[in-house]
């Protein structure tokens, strides 16, 4: 194993570390998650024991992160096949899911259990937004609005609209966005042919 490949491999333990920490996660709700026992993920964080790639699967699923991003491999591909998620300070992860740029961009959102008394900071921008919410509660406001999105709804608008996305107390949220220039909207089309 390389020197590089070490220097790898002993940066995980502070990641897993902060991300759990960040998610106010316990290491007995960790484990009882991703199966891992509770002193196998305290010495994986304090740097005492190497990952195993048994050990970073459930890890990264549970955390909804890559294992490229767990270990902060370096990037192989060009830039603009590469699609590694974006970790936030804030506990969100952003995964861009097109590769062209130009046109309708397509993203994916997960974002922690958000606290029910946070005050929004809505933004607008030139654009066109549509969300789609895969898990969990999505809370959108926009405007003088304060949604609640769940699995399976979706809402459009205007981006010049004053908006802010956050999870509920309900735990994590998942969605997508697809987000254009302005006056480029998604569109669904329905078949209403019943053949």
């Amino acid at each position: 194993m390389s020197d590089t490949d070490d220097q790898t491999l002993d940066t995980v333990g502070p990641r897993l570390k902060h991300l759990r920490l960040h998610r106010d996660v316990t290491l007995t709700r960790l484990a009882t998650e991703t199966g891992i026992s509770a002193s196998t993920l305290s010495r994986l964080e304090a740097g005492l024991r190497r990952p195993t790639l048994e050990q970073l699967l459930p890890l990264a699923r549970y955390y909804g992160v890559t294992i490229d991003s767990l270990v902060d491999a370096p990037r192989t591909a060009d830039p603009r096949v590469d699609l590694r998620p974006l970790a936030c300070a804030d506990g969100s992860v952003i995964i861009p899911l097109t590769r062209r740029p130009g046109g309708i961009q397509a993203y994916k959102f997960v974002l922690p259990t958000g606290r029910d008394d946070t005050v929004p900071d809505p933004r607008s921008h030139e654009g066109y937004d549509w969300a789609y919410v895969l898990n969990g509660t999505l809370r959108l406001v926009l405007g003088d609005q304060d949604l609640r999105l769940r699995a399976g709804e979706a809402a459009e608008f205007d981006t010049r609209t004053p908006h802010w996305f956050g999870a509920t107390s309900s735990g994590p949220v998942e969605y997508l966005s697809l987000v254009g220039r302005q006056g480029e909207r998604a569109h669904i089309r329905v078949n209403t042919d019943p053949a």
